[in-house]
């Protein structure tokens, strides 16, 4: 074929896509579409859940050991062979605190009398929050103990598994509502310890779910997608592992 026809061919194929296809993807992206379908559809392969990487390695939880609601020691030993969900909050939070713990007594309630499961909940206000202070707060929100543990202990243990244990941001500061900020993210972990979570269109584990949206709300007024329905999967994909 001729060259200049070629050339007249090429540039009436480009031109159609930038009509079509170029609009479409930039209104995915002006809408949050493309981000949050990929980050709420991606499973990987097969449907199985990444682990998260560190330096190449699988992230396992550190060692940790706290008294619970009920005056008894708990550490991560305790958690082998269970699928189980951290947060970090703190019983006086007035923002997104009681929106999490709502989230996890569905979650709780999804997953009831299956003994694989588990929650571990870590006070950043330890001082404050003692055992007495976390079960009062465990019956308000009907908490059951059957594996879900408000765990409080020495403080500096408390923000080092937060910050550098789990990455999940935690910090006194005097300036917001509550004289703390942390982040509303849970953190899943497998049967072994390892973090896990699924993974979005790249490949790559989203690493945390979001835990302050309620799932019948659907959205935040930031147009952030709830994850607790797929949290939810993705427990139980994990429980369905040999």
């Amino acid at each position: 074929m001729n060259k200049k026809y070629t050339y007249v061919w090429v540039s009436l194929i480009v031109l159609i896509f930038g009509i079509i296809v170029i609009p479409r993807i930039v209104e995915r992206l002006s809408s949050n579409t493309v981000v949050e379908n990929d980050r709420l559809n991606g499973s990987g392969q097969n449907g199985t859940l990444g682990y998260i990487l560190l330096d190449g390695k699988k992230r396992k939880v550190p060692s940790f050991e706290f008294i619970n609601q009920d005056s008894v020691l708990i550490n991560d030993k305790d958690y082998l062979g269970k699928v189980y969900v951290v947060d970090f909050f703190f019983t006086r939070c007035p923002s997104i605190c009681p929106i999490m713990t709502t989230n996890l007594v569905d979650v709780q309630r999804h997953f009831k009398g299956d003994k694989n499961f588990g929650i571990a909940s870590f006070s950043i206000t330890p001082e404050f929050d003692t055992p007495d202070v976390l079960r009062t707060y465990a019956e308000k929100y009907k908490i059951q103990n059957n594996g879900w543990n408000l765990m409080t202990g020495n403080k500096d243990a408390v923000y080092e598994l937060a910050n550098a244990g789990f990455n999940i941001f935690a910090a006194e500061m005097p300036d917001v509502p509550g004289g703390f900020e942390h982040s509303g993210l849970f953190a899943l972990v497998d049967k072994e310890g390892y973090l896990r979570s699924r993974k979005d269109e790249f490949g790559n584990p989203i690493v945390y779910y979001r835990g302050a949206i309620l799932e019948k709300d659907g959205t935040n007024d930031q147009g952030e997608t709830e994850e607790i329905s797929i949290l939810k999967i993705d427990i139980q994909k994990l429980l369905e592992e040999s």
